[in-house]
């Protein structure tokens, strides 16, 4: 396997989740339209983090056991769907739960493909 493919493989999944990450995060920001008093606001604003906080754990967990990332990722992306049925459109569901399934596909082929990877 050539070095550009396997240094693809290795940090592909790993940015894309800290690129979805940042994306869920903006969602965050509806806090500061809500007319909040300072501490309302940052305990609103901390609470509407706790999806970007769990991401960000499973990429910790994910960056040295790949497999932890395939399963969870996959594993969220079917809890949101499941959780949250029929309350909004299918591309909704695209959206949300699209980068979590191409994560989980994408660790579970950083860890098969480990070996060549960091050999």
């Amino acid at each position: 396997m050539e070095k550009a493919m396997r240094r693809a493989i290795f940090w592909g999944p790993r940015v894309l989740c800290i690129l979805f990450a940042v994306f869920v995060s903006l969602f965050a920001l509806d806090v500061f339209d809500a007319g909040y008093s300072f501490w309302k606001t940052i305990l609103a604003l901390l609470i509407h983090l706790i999806p970007t906080g769990i991401i960000l754990i499973v990429l910790a967990i994910s960056w040295r056991w790949e497999w932890v990332g395939a399963i969870v990722f996959i594993a969220l992306g079917v809890w949101y769907i499941v959780m949250s049925h029929c309350k909004f459109v299918w591309h909704v569901y695209l959206v949300m739960s699209g980068p979590m399934f191409l994560l989980g596909v994408l660790f579970l082929i950083n860890w098969v493909c480990r070996k060549e990877i960091r050999g």
